[in-house]
């Protein structure tokens, strides 16, 4: 079964990226550090508050020389001592995107970039008057040392590189760092911590998507502040507003050129500014059998996305891949584990995949542009009453105080009248043949059935977000069996509209009490074991058997669209640890090993030097999750 996939989900309702806590990492011996004593409850910041520029970082002389006697370098080496120079190197980001990303700016856009330059770090320090007086250690200026109070996680990943950042700024440049980890339910709170500016320098780590986003974290209005409630991600409290007015209009466009052509505009100012440095991608590995062909590892998709051409040279006939997790269910509703997507992907097939941070149809016939003609953005008038989509992302009636976003991309409260809005329509076309692994067709009945689902807030599905901007079923026709089309509300401006939102549900299955898949309540969906254990799917393979515990056997689908796989049997085998899944390859009892079983510790190290050894194939990214050091602007 294919439904809405929880990747392109969050990237069509966030356009944005989370923070998350950094896993584990290498060890290395302990400086002294500070640890935070977290309040029972906040406390409230002054009226007034972050209106006084740090005395500090409010100087852009100060932020860059920091960037300039960071030896970025080195802070990979101390958590990723195994890889080679070249492939720590593969690790470094200039900018907010990650350089194969098809929105990243370079030097020739006029980015500034930050090589480890110290000795151009102390000479901007000099030139803001922080001097290094003879037998001292730390700059200082009017008789204030420069020193500064650097707040992270306690996990063991970042105390490791941010005790070598704190010896580096001294020795390098003079710059004293106050080291304070504190525990993540505090630094992430929902009322503490980041989301209450309580820093000055500040690190944690960005996961990057396909589509950019960056709105709520770098434009002008997205400061969190006493006044608004703490709203907006953009903690640095920055107000670049060549940089706000590029982010905002980068948001406000389907035009791919024309989002280019701004995201570089707001690189050029993020550099040249220097608010949020850039450390370093965290990294991901996989390994596999060296009989192996046809894998396709890659930053921002899963494995098994092309599980469809993979073969085996040794005329082997089943690949085993090792997990370490098992899902709860395959309903992707309310399951979205990785192994959960992979184990989906077999079954269900794929629309489209995100290969390299951009988009590419599969199942989907072309991916549905404006360009393509399978898309239109209307300028369309509308009144009080009408149904519209905030600024908020939610759908509401229009009246008198609701804000909105016209079709000139400005935000602006409605009082009487009309307004035009952006209305975008959609058609979403799959390819023809495609069936069920039973042999039944697609029908235009099993895409209706998908959307009902979905859209049902009894299903299980945590967001309706996405169904609640085309009205639910009320803004999809369905054209035939294959085709669909949707009209958004007016002011919804998905960045990722051009992918499929919805495959299908098997309306002609029969459930074990006799009734019809389709005559199933919503709320039942969940518990049933032809969704959430055995499903029917028209992707490449069949799950035929689930040994909870132990593991889960595929076999080929000879219905599947695109031809019957080259390999006529995929297993999913579940381990206790890495360190198991690491030895049951190198054994040869599994044949792969993805990147959210391998992760990024001693394991990686491991199958690094049995593929240098010949033993197997192994292969190292850039993750899409980036570590970084925000600089406050501004005091409480």
């Amino acid at each position: 079964m294919k439904i809405l996939d929880r990747k392109l989900a969050l990237a069509m309702l966030l356009a944005l990226i989370v923070p998350i806590l950094a896993a584990c990492g290498g060890g290395a011996a302990q400086a002294p550090i500070r640890e935070t004593v977290v309040a029972d409850a906040p406390t409230a910041a002054p009226a007034g508050a972050f209106t006084t520029p740090h005395p500090i970082l409010g100087d852009v002389r100060v932020r860059q020389a920091i960037a300039y006697c960071t030896n970025r370098p080195e802070l990979i080496q101390s958590v990723y001592s195994y890889l080679t120079p070249e492939q720590q190197q593969g690790l470094l980001m200039d900018t907010n995107l990650p350089k194969t990303h098809w929105a990243a700016a370079s030097e020739a856009d006029g980015i500034v970039t930050y090589p480890f330059d110290p000795e151009k770090g102390k000479a901007l320090l000099e030139e803001a008057g922080w001097k290094l007086a003879e037998g001292a250690t730390v700059r200082a200026k009017d008789g204030v040392p420069l020193s500064l109070e650097f707040t992270t996680t306690n996990a063991q990943f970042r105390i490791t590189w941010a005790t070598v950042l704190e010896k580096q700024l001294l020795s390098n440049c003079g710059i004293q760092i106050i080291r304070k980890h504190a525990p993540a339910s505090w630094w992430f709170g929902g009322a503490s911590g980041l989301r209450r500016r309580d820093f000055e320098l500040g690190a944690f780590a960005w996961v990057g998507e396909a589509d950019p986003g960056g709105r709520t974290l770098y434009a002008c209005d997205q400061i969190p502040l006493p006044e608004n409630n703490w709203n907006g991600q953009n903690y640095m409290g920055w107000c670049n507003e060549t940089a706000s007015k590029a982010i905002t209009a980068a948001n406000n466009t389907l035009n791919r050129e024309e989002r280019i052509k701004n995201y570089k505009a707001f690189q050029v100012e993020f550099t040249k500014d220097m608010v949020s440095l850039p450390l370093f991608q965290r990294l991901e590995a996989y390994a596999w059998n060296k009989a192996l062909k046809g894998l396709k590892p890659d930053p921002t998709e899963y494995i098994t996305a092309n599980a469809y051409e993979w073969e085996r040279s040794d005329n082997g006939d089943t690949i085993i891949l090792g997990f370490t997790q098992e899902p709860a269910s395959m309903f992707a509703l309310v399951e979205s584990a990785a192994v959960q997507r992979q184990a989906a992907q077999l079954v269900e097939g794929v629309l489209t995949t995100q290969y390299s941070y951009d988009f590419q149809a599969v199942l989907q016939d072309g991916l549905s542009t404006i360009e393509s003609g399978k898309a239109k953005n209307e300028v369309v008038e509308v009144k009080e009453g009408d149904k519209v989509w905030d600024v908020t992302g939610a759908a509401v009636e229009l009246k008198p105080g609701v804000e909105v976003v016209n079709s000139d991309g400005e935000t602006v409260k409605y009082e009487s009248g009309t307004v035009k809005m952006n209305q975008l329509t959609v058609t979403y076309d799959l390819i023809q043949g495609i069936k069920w692994s039973d042999g039944e067709p697609l029908k235009k009945a099993d895409l209706e059935l998908a959307v009902k689902i979905v859209c049902d807030p009894e299903s299980g599905n945590v967001s309706l977000t996405f169904c609640e901007s085309h009205d639910n079923a009320n803004g999809v026709t369905f054209n035939s069996d294959t085709s669909y089309t949707i009209k958004f509300l007016p002011g919804v401006q998905w960045p990722t509209y051009f992918t499929a939102p919805y495959g299908g549900y098997p309306s002609h299955v029969t459930i074990s009490d006799g009734r019809k898949l389709a005559d199933v309540p919503a709320k039942e969906w969940a518990t049933l074991p032809e969704v959430a254990e055995l499903p029917l799917g028209y992707g490449p393979y069949i799950l035929k058997e689930w040994n909870k515990g132990q593991n889960m056997k595929f076999e080929a689908n000879p219905n599947f669209v695109l031809g019957a796989p080259k390999v006529k049997n995929i297993v999913i085998q579940f381990y206790a640890d890495t360190n198991a899944a690491v030895a049951a390859l190198l054994t040869g009892e599994v044949d792969i090993l993805e990147k959210a079983t391998l992760g990024a510790g001693p394991e990686v190290e491991t199958v690094l030097k049995a593929a240098a050894e010949g033993k197997i194939e192994a292969k190292t990214d850039a993750s899409p999750t980036w570590e970084h050091m925000d600089m406050n602007l501004f005091v409480r």
